[in-house]
């Protein structure tokens, strides 16, 4: 087992990768921008170290700035936590020709799943279902007119890399491949460097289901139940619930033994989801995976008693899984809120001083975060206050919860998104588990 770990990252994944290295025995740095000097992390870590500037890029992005922070501090491994760098195969390749051990799969599966274009295909072949469209990049407007024409409209233009909605374009007709092909090319180069872009049908009423999957280097690779991730707004989940309401038990057993296809196609290690559109009829079609812990994993962490940054660190340093597939019971269910830094209604960032933070507690109530009295949210960063999460017995049981404790739950200084989230957790549409990506556009205002 490692002795030392380097966290590449902030906020309040940087405190969860903390507290599962002291449950572990194992001694913490965190590296720091100038921003974040005074954060919760730094005051939690065994050790501290200042990379540079507030600008992501001359800190949390700076792969040689972080490798020397870890050569500095003799740390063994580096564990990237989500965004940034998690998921960079040039990170993961610095680390392995520096013998510093990567918290998370390998680079070439990271390579694969990073280009969607060349994921899609890996896909088609292990016999993961996929949407029609393109498994070569786009050259140009006219190859993306002809494409469409064949798949048919609606399509979705996407970025091979990178995501987050960005270099992303829905189009209706043929009238706007030209304008949108060459929007999201720029976005993607500007987001990603990298101006890419494939084709596939975009379908207008889904679900976002996602699989939850873990392996080892010893060949076992597992799922643990799925998440519904539906709540969106600009394709940024708000809400994430485990398991996902309405699947049949095929369904459910379906969408698993694809995602550990998918996985076992690239030779996944450690930690990863395996995203999929659903459709109104119940068909599943593979949209990404994300090849890191994600931001929703709390609510697979409730529902299976697993804790899974823990297990990261263990299957990391080459220890087996600590369960196989029968050993997974999915016990309850479990609601996931983002409580964001940004006016509920205009979704505009909203940083600042937090003047008042009080967190709700009770009976199947977790907050994971880095925010208190006092704490800055600076403006260069993701707006991500703190995770509001609660279980119960059943998915009733865990909205009654997260209403009870959205209702006791204050933050002062700053707007954020709990007023939105108290909407939702009282909608008719969302409480019943019918609900579409597209639920956020029919939701009614406030007091309505």
């Amino acid at each position: 087992m490692f002795r030392k770990i380097l966290i590449a990252n902030r906020g309040e994944i940087a405190v969860r990768v903390i507290a599962a290295c002291r449950d572990l025995g194992i001694r913490t740095v965190i590296v720091y921008s100038v921003a974040d000097r005074d954060s919760l992390p730094v005051r939690l870590a065994d050790e501290a170290i200042c990379i540079g500037p507030p600008s992501p890029r001359e800190s949390y992005l700076d792969v040689p700035r972080i490798l020397t922070a870890a050569e500095i501090a003799g740390a063994e491994a580096i564990h990237p936590g989500y965004g940034f760098l998690a998921e960079s195969h040039d990170l993961a390749e610095v680390c392995e020709a520096c013998r510093v051990t990567f918290i998370g799969p390998p680079r070439r599966a990271i390579r694969v799943m990073g280009d969607k274009a060349l994921a899609r295909r890996t896909m088609k072949a292990a016999g993961v279902p996929i949407l029609p469209g393109t498994e070569e990049p786009i050259p140009n407007a006219g190859e993306a007119r002809r494409i469409a024409g064949e798949v048919g409209y609606p399509v979705l233009l996407k970025a091979s890399f990178g995501g987050g909605g960005r270099g992303m374009r829905i189009v209706e007709d043929e009238s706007g491949i030209e304008g949108a092909f060459a929007s999201a090319a720029a976005e993607a180069t500007a987001a990603f460097g990298d101006g890419e872009i494939y084709l596939e049908r975009y379908l207008s009423s889904v679900r976002h289901i996602e699989v939850q999957v873990f392996a080892d280097a010893r060949g076992s690779t597992v799922h643990l139940g799925e998440r519904d991730c539906s709540v969106q707004r600009r394709h940024q989940k708000l809400v994430e619930e485990a398991p996902a309401p309405g699947l049949s038990a095929s369904t459910r057993s379906e969408l698993g033994e694809a995602a550990v296809r998918a996985a076992e196609a690239v030779d996944y290690r450690n930690a990863g989801t395996v995203e999929f559109l659903m459709d109104p009829e119940g068909r599943f079609y593979f949209s990404e995976m994300n090849v890191r812990i994600q931001v929703e994993h709390p609510v697979t962490e409730m529902v299976t008693g697993l804790d899974l940054v823990r297990e990261q660190i263990r299957v990391a340093a080459g220890e087996p899984l600590s369960f196989a597939q029968e050993d997974v019971e999915v016990s309850g269910a479990a609601i996931e809120c983002r409580v964001n830094a940004e006016d509920p209604e205009t979704f505009v960032p909203s940083p600042g001083t937090i003047d008042t933070f009080h967190s709700p507690g009770g009976p199947g109530v977790r907050v994971d975060t880095a925010a208190h009295a006092g704490a800055v949210i600076p403006p260069y960063y993701d707006s991500l206050v703190a995770k509001l999460i609660t279980h119960g017995e059943d998915r009733a049981h865990a909205a009654a919860r997260m209403r009870r404790a959205l209702a006791e739950m204050e933050v002062e200084g700053i707007r954020t998104t709990i007023p939105l989230h108290r909407r939702i957790l009282r909608s008719p549409e969302f409480l019943a588990g019918g609900f579409d990506t597209g639920f956020l556009t029919r939701l009614p205002p406030e007091g309505q």
